[in-house]
C-alpha cells in the first residue's frame, strides 16, 4: 500500500451500492477520500455469461464459509468485487412504498415504523433513481408512492410473451405493471436485452451496478482513492473511545493503519457488523456501537424470496428478457388476504443448467424441456426483525449467521394465489424453490437506525450513536426489509448521509478547489 497516504479525510469501507453512492456524492477536486475494497476488480470475461461457471462452479462467489444457527458451514452466495453484489443483481431498483415507513401490520407480526417518513426520503429516491439510470414507468403500480417526478428513462418494454401475460392479468382484475430496472437500454446505451442478466455480471458494462453507476463516476471526479483487495480487519478509536482514529488494513500481504477524520462502514449488512463486532476494545467491549442497545448484529433479514416456474406442455417461451413485469396488488392488504404478502416480478430467463445446480437429482434434459416452456417469477415477501436472528463473530473470525425465517404464511398464500392466476392462464405444471440461508443478496437490518440509542444502533444520519464519526452506510441501517430490493433505499440514504458527513467536515455538497483543500 506504499501508494496510499497515511491518513485521509473520509475512509469508505467496501465499494457496492452503498460505499459508491456515498463515495459519487462526496467526490470533488480537492476532497481527500479513500475506498477500500477487499476484492478486486471483476474481469469482463466471457464466462460471466457462462450458466456452469455462475450457477454450479461458482467461479465468482466469494471463497469462504459462514455458520448457520446450528453451526454448520455454509458456501454464501456473496461477491467480493468493485460494484458488490449488485454485480451479479437484477437490477430491479424500487422505491419502498410509504406504507412502509410506517408500523405496517404483517400476519405474523408488525413491521416497525422509520424514524424519517417517506415524504423526507422522496427526493433522494429520484436523486438515486438518476444516479442508477432506472427505466420505469409511473402511476401504474397500484400502491404505488407519491412522486415528484417521473421515472429518469421509460420502460425497456415487454417482449411479446410477456405482453400477452401482462393483458391476460389485466383480464383477471389485476394491475401490472413495468418493473423499475436499471439497464442502460436507451437510444446510444449498450444492453443487449440478453438472457444472462439477472443473476449473472454484465461483460459489457450495461447493467446498472454500482461499479458501473456510482464508483467509476466518483473516481472520474476527482478526491477519491480505490484501493482493492484491501480487508479492514478493524476499526480503532482513541482512548476515549468517543472518537474513530483509522483502520487497521491488511494488503499486498502487509499490515498497516490509516488514519481518518471519518470512517464509513459500507461494507454490507453482515459484513459491517462483523467488523463492529471485530473491533470491540476497552471502552467498547460488545462491538462498536453496541454499548447501549446490544442491537448489533442483530434482527438480520433477507427476505422470504421463491422462485416459480410456470410451465405449459403446449407452447414455448421464446422470450430472451423477462424481467420486465411486476405485480403489487398483493403487497399490502388485499383482497385475498386482510394484510401484506409481497411483491411479485419477473425472473430472468431460467436455463436449464441454473435449476440443476440447486437440484442434481433432477436430469439436465427434463428440466432443459420445463425451462424452455416455463415462465418464471420471483416471489418476495417481508421477513420481519428479530432480535434472536443475528450475525456473530466466532473465536476463530467465521462469521455466524443464526436466522429462523418468519412470516412464512403469508410468502405461502403469495406463492398459492400465484399458482392459481398461473393456471388460469394455461400454465397446469407450477415448481417452486424457496431460497434459503445461502442466498445472502437482500441481507439488511443488523445496525438498524432510530431515534433512540436504547434501541438502535445508528442515529437517522447513520451515524453509530455513541461514536462521533463513525458511519455505517449500507442495508445495515433498515430497520424493516419491506417486499423489494433494498439497492435503491441503500443509495438514497447514502445521499443523506453524505449531507450529514460533510456538516461534519464543515463543508458543503458544491464541490471544493485544490487550493482550498
Amino acid at each position: 500500500m506504499s501508494e496510499l497516504k497515511d491518513s485521509y479525510d473520509i475512509v469508505i469501507i467496501g465499494a457496492g451500492v452503498g460505499g459508491g453512492a456515498l463515495a459519487n456524492s462526496l467526490a470533488a477536486p480537492g476532497r481527500d477520500i479513500l475506498m477500500l475494497e477487499r476484492g478486486p476488480r471483476l474481469r469482463r470475461e466471457p464466462e460471466l455469461w457462462s450458466v456452469d461457471a455462475v450457477f454450479h462452479r461458482r467461479k465468482f462467489a466469494a471463497k469462504e464459509q459462514w455458520r448457520d444457527r446450528d453451526g454448520n458451514l455454509f458456501a454464501p452466495s456473496t461477491y467480493y468485487y468493485v460494484g458488490g453484489n449488485s454485480k451479479f443483481f437484477g437490477a430491479a431498483t424500487v422505491r419502498f412504498r410509504k406504507e412502509d415507513f410506517g408500523a405496517l401490520q404483517h400476519e405474523a407480526g408488525v413491521a416497525p415504523a422509520w424514524p424519517v417518513s417517506y415524504e423526507t426520503f422522496e427526493p433522494y429516491y429520484a436523486r438515486a433513481e438518476r444516479l442508477m439510470g432506472t427505466h420505469g414507468e409511473a402511476g401504474l403500480d397500484p400502491v404505488e408512492p407519491p412522486r415528484s417526478g417521473p421515472m429518469p428513462h421509460p420502460p425497456i418494454g415487454h417482449e411479446p410473451e410477456i405482453a400477452a401475460i401482462a393483458a391476460k392479468l389485466k383480464s383477471r382484475g389485476l394491475r401490472p405493471f413495468p418493473l423499475p430496472i436499471a439497464v442502460d437500454y436507451h437510444d446510444g446505451g449498450a444492453c443487449a436485452r440478453c438472457a444472462t442478466c439477472d443473476g449473472f455480471a454484465c461483460k459489457i458494462g450495461a447493467k446498472g451496478d454500482a461499479e458501473v453507476r456510482l464508483v467509476d463516476p466518483a473516481l472520474a471526479k476527482g478526491g477519491v482513492t480505490l484501493a482493492t483487495e484491501a480487508f479492514v480487519r478493524r476499526i480503532l478509536t482513541d482512548p476515549s473511545g468517543r472518537r474513530v482514529t483509522g483502520v487497521e488494513v491488511e494488503h499486498g500481504g502487509t499490515v498497516r493503519t490509516i488514519a481518518a477524520r471519518i470512517v464509513v462502514s459500507a461494507a454490507g449488512a453482515v459484513n459491517s457488523s462483523a467488523l463492529l463486532l471485530r473491533s470491540a476494545n476497552d471502552k467498547h467491549p460488545r462491538g462498536l456501537g453496541n454499548n447501549e442497545s446490544d442491537q448489533l448484529g442483530r434482527n438480520y433479514m433477507a427476505h422470504n424470496n421463491t422462485a416459480m416456474m410456470a410451465i405449459s406442455p403446449f407452447r414455448k417461451n421464446r422470450v430472451v428478457f423477462q424481467k420486465t413485469l411486476a405485480v403489487n396488488d398483493y403487497y399490502l392488504a388485499n383482497d385475498y388476504r386482510p394484510y401484506p404478502l409481497g411483491n411479485v416480478q419477473g425472473l430472468g430467463k431460467l436455463q436449464s443448467g441454473m435449476l440443476t445446480a440447486n437440484a442434481p437429482w433432477a436430469p439436465d434434459w427434463a428440466m432443459g424441456l420445463f425451462a424452455e416452456r416455463s415462465v418464471d417469477w420471483w416471489l418476495m415477501s417481508e421477513d420481519l426483525p428479530d432480535p434472536n436472528n443475528r450475525v456473530s463473530v466466532e473465536k476463530d473470525g467465521t462469521i455466524r449467521v443464526a436466522y429462523t425465517a418468519n412470516n412464512l404464511k403469508s410468502h405461502g398464500e403469495l406463492v398459492k394465489v400465484w399458482s392459481q392466476h398461473m393456471r388460469a392462464l394455461g400454465y397446469p405444471l407450477i415448481i417452486t424453490q424457496k431460497m434459503d440461508i445461502k442466498v445472502a443478496m437482500h441481507q439488511c437490518g443488523t445496525a438498524r437506525f432510530g431515534t433512540d440509542p436504547a434501541s438502535s444502533v445508528l442515529d437517522p444520519d447513520c451515524r453509530v450513536w455513541d461514536i462521533d464519526n463513525l458511519y455505517v452506510v449500507d442495508a445495515s441501517f433498515l430497520p424493516s426489509s419491506t417486499a423489494f430490493n433494498p439497492s435503491l433505499t441503500i443509495v438514497a440514504q447514502a445521499l443523506r448521509s453524505a449531507e450529514a458527513i460533510l456538516k461534519q467536515l464543515g463543508e458543503t455538497s458544491a464541490p471544493v478547489t485544490s487550493a482550498a483543500a
